[in-house]
């Protein structure tokens, strides 16, 4: 499994038009269905006088959750070519929207495609793509005498820690990168009475 992958770092917006037809594109940064049902509503509420809202999204490093949607244009003529851009780039946890506004005049699949593809790279061409690491959530159990040694593991790793809570019995939750996971686990498992939870 990649333990790095490519994402946009905020929304983004393009355009393209052709004939009198208006295609607006709409990049957004979205790391669950449920955001991206957010973001459809949204448009749709706001542009609900547009003919159509093509579209495309991706999630998960793996890149194998996807959908795409043509919302009533010919078949392969909206969200293939949305998502093409989504694939030229390598991006994932990602929702393109298109909206058009029909100008009068018939495009065809040829002249759709285009324009669908304009106006995704366009706004893809705005956005700023970052990398991003793959990381697990790690629940971190151990005695107060095993804090030294923890603490060592943690500045080697330069890892992030929060809701530590420290007493004789001690807990903390950290990130880490899927790339050092077996390592660092390997490690902490070695301290006496600390305990390595994944969580999900």
């Amino acid at each position: 499994m990649k333990d790095i992958y490519n994402t946009i770092a905020a929304p983004a917006e393009g355009q393209f038009k052709d004939r009198g037809s208006k295609f607006m594109a709409f990049a957004y940064p979205v790391g669950s269905e449920d955001e991206i049902r957010q973001h459809m509503a949204e448009l749709r509420r706001e542009y609900h006088d547009a003919r159509h809202h093509c579209f495309a999204w991706r999630l998960g490093a793996d890149m194998e959750h996807y959908r795409i949607n043509d919302d009533g244009e010919p078949s392969g003529s909206a969200g293939r070519p949305i998502f093409g851009q989504l694939q030229s780039l390598d991006l994932t946890e990602i929702l393109v929207v298109v909206i058009r506004y029909f100008g009068g005049k018939l495009l065809g699949v040829g002249g759709l495609i285009n324009a669908y593809r304009s106006a995704t790279s366009d706004a893809l061409e705005q956005a700023k793509i970052i990398e991003k690491r793959v990381e697990k959530q790690l629940l971190l159990e151990f005695t107060y005498p095993g804090m030294n040694g923890v603490m060592k593991i943690i500045k080697d790793f330069d890892l992030a820690f929060e809701n530590q809570h420290f007493d004789l019995n001690c807990t903390l939750n950290l990130r880490v990168w899927n790339r050092h996971l077996a390592t660092i686990t390997d490690r902490f498992a070695k301290i006496d009475g600390c305990r390595i939870t994944v969580l999900p």
